[in-house]
């Protein structure tokens, strides 16, 4: 006697959003199944990994992620080039840590500049992303859309409290949008929604739900990751069908654990366990429905290429 599996049916699916322009752009979302279970269904638009570059020279990052960039850490500009033609990044990330009010402060004409220079300097698509202070992101990223109004940038965070003036820009400009929101499925949904009646169309949207890496919170980011994901497919919202991005790398390599010393509490070598972290978090948000990671040691996106290419295989 045969015996059938039983399969859970999926009346919605994740809408497709093109990111970038040109031939190097990328094609996320369009699942109509939980993710890789593609006993179900179809996952047309594998996930994409976005490497992370930061505008100025990170002070505090463990001796293991510096090490691939070294020669170039001074330099966004040669940084992302490395990244695209050494490592072949299909995506760029740009953090624009300078601009922190509690930081460097810097200013959003001079920003901008600087996110002109890395858009010139690469072909594949780009994301640009702020520092979560309302009134500066909103200073930044709004001139960044005018200045960079060919190129199609992901722009984010984009929250309930400062999405009216940065969204209005990316629609004048055409970029598309981050919204981003604290680990909460309805606030997800609202800005979604605020989004729509603003004027932005659902194909320049996706979702940022907020995210932690290993030991820090990831179960709690799972669960809510793993909710969008049921409520789109199965509870025909709309509302929540939109790609995940995931901006995990500061989130793991600002751990304790990979700033301490190799062996300390018999956690062996300190480069290997940073790059696990990163692989074993990214692997888990691409579980929970992640459709673009980004993620900064090449070792660790080597192996979540790996394991994605393992769980995508015919």
């Amino acid at each position: 006697m045969a015996i059938e599996i039983p399969k859970t049916p999926y009346s919605g699916k994740v809408k497709e959003i093109k990111l970038g322009k040109g031939d190097k752009a990328v094609t996320v979302g369009g699942e109509s199944s939980y993710p890789f279970y593609l006993f179900e269904g179809a996952m047309p638009n594998k996930p994409k990994i976005a490497m992370e570059v930061w505008d100025t020279a990170p002070e505090e990052w463990a001796p293991a992620a510096v090490e691939p960039f070294a020669d170039v850490i001074n330099d966004p500009v040669a940084w992302a080039k490395k990244c695209v033609q050494t490592y072949g990044a299909e995506m760029i990330a740009l953090q624009l840590v300078s601009t922190d009010p509690n930081g460097q402060n810097r200013g959003a004409d001079e920003a901008a500049a600087v996110v002109k220079k890395v858009a010139d300097a690469i072909d594949v698509p780009m994301i640009v992303w702020g520092v979560a202070n309302h009134e500066k992101d909103t200073q930044t990223l709004t001139k960044i859309a005018e200045v960079c109004q060919d190129k199609r940038l992901i722009l984010g965070p984009i929250e309930e409290k400062d999405y009216k003036k940065i969204a209005a820009a990316a629609i004048g400009y055409k970029h598309t949008v981050v919204a981003s929101t604290p680990i909460d499925i309805n606030l997800a949904k609202q800005l979604n929604i605020l989004l729509g009646n603003l004027g932005v169309s659902d194909d320049m949207v996706v979702m940022d739900p907020t995210v932690s890496g290993i030991g820090y919170g990831l179960e709690y980011c799972y669960s809510v990751m793993e909710r969008m994901r049921m409520a789109g497919l199965t509870q025909q919202d709309e509302k929540l069908q939109f790609p995940i991005i995931c901006n995990l790398a500061k989130e793991v390599w600002k751990s304790k654990e990979v700033h301490q010393p190799d062996d300390t509490m018999n956690m062996g070598n300190a480069k290997n366990r940073g790059i696990l972290l990163e692989a074993m978090s990214a692997m888990a948000l691409l579980m929970a429905g992640g459709d673009v990671i980004v993620m900064r040691h090449p070792e660790s996106i080597k192996l979540i290429k790996e394991m994605v290419a393992d769980l995508t295989a015919a």
